[in-house]
């Protein structure tokens, strides 16, 4: 029995050997399977995102067609009615937690600041649910509540899943369903009086420069209709005058440009006058 028993463990370790191998193939096989898939995976959020990208780029210039969407208090309001002065659109669906929470809250921060800047009524703001079955104008009411939006005078609106679907392509926003609710290129879009895209925003948070400049460039910098040539000199002069304060994160009017050009303007008309009477000096015959 002796002699039996070392021959009886061979066999057995044998299987472990075989079994250990075969377990360390496989876990490499899993790691090799999980690596691709996750690259694949990768490959693919970052072409979504880049055609995302292209086609929001693609929307400047385009005339926003018209629309009719409705607001939290069910009532109908056209896009066409909303034009003669900028606009900021931001697609957002309500049952999002973090997002475009996010992105909520700090637009309104800096549409406070262009407002300060500009002018309350210059310019109008739109969060529009692009969840057609669930961005009810009771639900945009209950986020514009949730965000501290609801007396601030923005245009809370929803539609129809048409409409939605027309217009997102117009602003060259583009979502679709994911695990998480949707993804989609966080964007504001800035639309002239007229209704052309003018602009687009990017990020869940902003420098305010780059929503501010462009709402500066429109309020102020183009001419409106039946307006005079005083008020027109007026937005021209508050439009170089006014400049960004990085350490406040504000804009203020500049009064030492006009304090500059009081004094060159008076340094050059005295050296004029100097000129002049030196010249009429010297052409006076001397006296005997």
């Amino acid at each position: 029995m002796s002699l039996a028993t070392p021959n009886a463990r061979f066999p057995i370790s044998g299987i472990c050997s075989v079994l250990f191998a075969a377990l360390f193939v496989w876990l490499v096989l899993l790691v090799d399977a999980n690596a691709e898939n996750a690259a694949q995976k990768k490959s693919i959020q970052t072409f979504q995102y880049k055609s995302a990208l292209q086609a929001s780029q693609d929307a400047i210039g385009r005339t926003l067609g018209h629309f009719s969407l409705t607001d939290d208090h069910g009532r109908a309001v056209s896009t066409q009615a909303l034009l003669g002065k900028p606009i900021v659109i931001s697609m957002v669906y309500t049952s999002c937690y973090k997002t475009c929470p996010m992105t909520i809250r700090h637009l309104a921060r800096v549409v406070e600041k262009a407002r300060e800047t500009l002018g309350y009524d210059s310019f109008s703001v739109l969060a529009i649910g692009f969840d057609s079955q669930s961005d009810t104008p009771q639900a945009m009411q209950h986020f514009a509540r949730k965000q501290g939006i609801e007396n601030s005078g923005w245009y809370l609106l929803s539609a129809d899943s048409e409409t939605i679907a027309a217009l997102s392509k117009q602003l060259g926003f583009v979502f679709f369903p994911s695990p998480n609710g949707f993804d989609h290129v966080v964007q504001a879009t800035v639309v002239d009086a007229s209704g052309k895209i003018y602009r687009q925003v990017y990020g869940e948070v902003f420098d305010t420069q780059l929503l501010i400049e462009p709402l500066m460039e429109l309020v102020l910098g183009q001419p409106k209709t039946n307006q005079g040539f005083f008020a027109t000199l007026v937005d021209n002069v508050r439009l170089f005058c006014t400049t960004y304060d990085p350490y406040t994160d504000s804009y203020q009017f500049d009064y030492s440009l006009f304090i500059g050009m009081f004094i060159g303007l008076f340094i050059i008309i005295f050296t004029i006058v100097f000129i002049v009477r030196e010249y009429r000096y010297g052409k006076q015959p001397p006296t005997v």
